[in-house]
């Protein structure tokens, strides 16, 4: 089986992020990690793997300035091989910029399955996943908890607010997964120092046959206008129970409209 893993790196979140004043971007530069929402896909396709008797996880990246720190961390869990993808062109992406690009990159190798978290951290869109499904031509399942594959087909619980749905589906497929669906592995001693001799191949928007007026800041459909930080929380009302505290408490609720 054969599975391709998008990971995204970022800056380290222990640190306070830095917007360029002029495009309001969040600055990427230095060393940059793997997103913790990523590790739960890798472990997945991990153990996906392993429970098929074999085949490959490729993990697949776009980040700046060749960066392959976060990379190397997922290859330490285990994974095969990676593949980044890093050009100047690149700066200003949108959410569809980056599923065009991954879908590119993926595609270039067979695949069984595609695996990604449900979001990034420093992004939040959620809608990269399903795009890159679109992008590819296959089917897409969001939020998934667990995932049992037998020969060419995909049995996935989809976490909803009342539980979970079953959905069945044929491979290839691409899935994005939840915080918690496995229990990451820490890497061993043994796997980082594997993981430095580990292929990690960079590719250019040339490499991928795209156009850079189609993706990165040239061909993105939205933009970050203005930032602003968020308001200061307002004190709340205090309501002190003289056995009469009951009727201003409907009162309040029936200013918000919610009685």
């Amino acid at each position: 089986m054969n599975i391709a893993v998008c990971v995204k790196q970022i800056p380290d979140p222990a640190a306070p992020g830095r917007l360029a004043p002029d495009s309001f971007h969040l600055i990427r530069e230095g060393k940059l990690v793997m997103d913790d929402s990523d590790s739960y896909g890798v472990e997945m396709a991990l153990q996906l793997v392993d429970a098929a008797g074999g085949g490959e996880v490729t993990l697949i990246s776009m980040a700046p300035n060749g960066e392959t720190s976060g990379l190397r961390t997922a290859l330490a869990m285990g994974a095969s091989r990676a593949v980044l993808v890093s050009d100047v062109r690149l700066s200003g992406s949108d959410a569809l910029s980056t599923a065009k690009v991954l879908a590119a990159a993926i595609k270039r190798n067979p695949f069984d399955l595609v695996i990604s978290a449900t979001e990034s951290s420093d992004g939040y869109t959620g809608t990269v996943p399903v795009q890159i499904a679109e992008l590819l031509g296959v089917a897409a399942v969001s939020f998934a908890k667990k995932v049992t594959i037998t020969g060419t087909r995909a049995l996935i619980q989809r976490q909803s607010e009342s539980g979970y749905d079953e959905i069945e589906s044929e491979l290839p497929l691409v899935i994005s997964v939840t915080a918690g669906v496995v229990e990451p592995r820490y890497p061993s001693f043994k796997g980082i120092m594997a993981a430095k001799s580990k292929p990690i191949e960079s590719l250019s928007l040339d490499d991928l046959g795209l156009d850079g007026n189609n993706v990165g800041g040239s061909g993105a459909r939205e933009m970050i206008v203005a930032v602003r930080e968020t308001e200061a929380r307002q004190a709340g009302q205090v309501v002190e129970d003289d056995g009469e505290a009951f009727v201003k408490i409907v009162e309040y609720l029936e200013q918000l409209k919610v009685v």
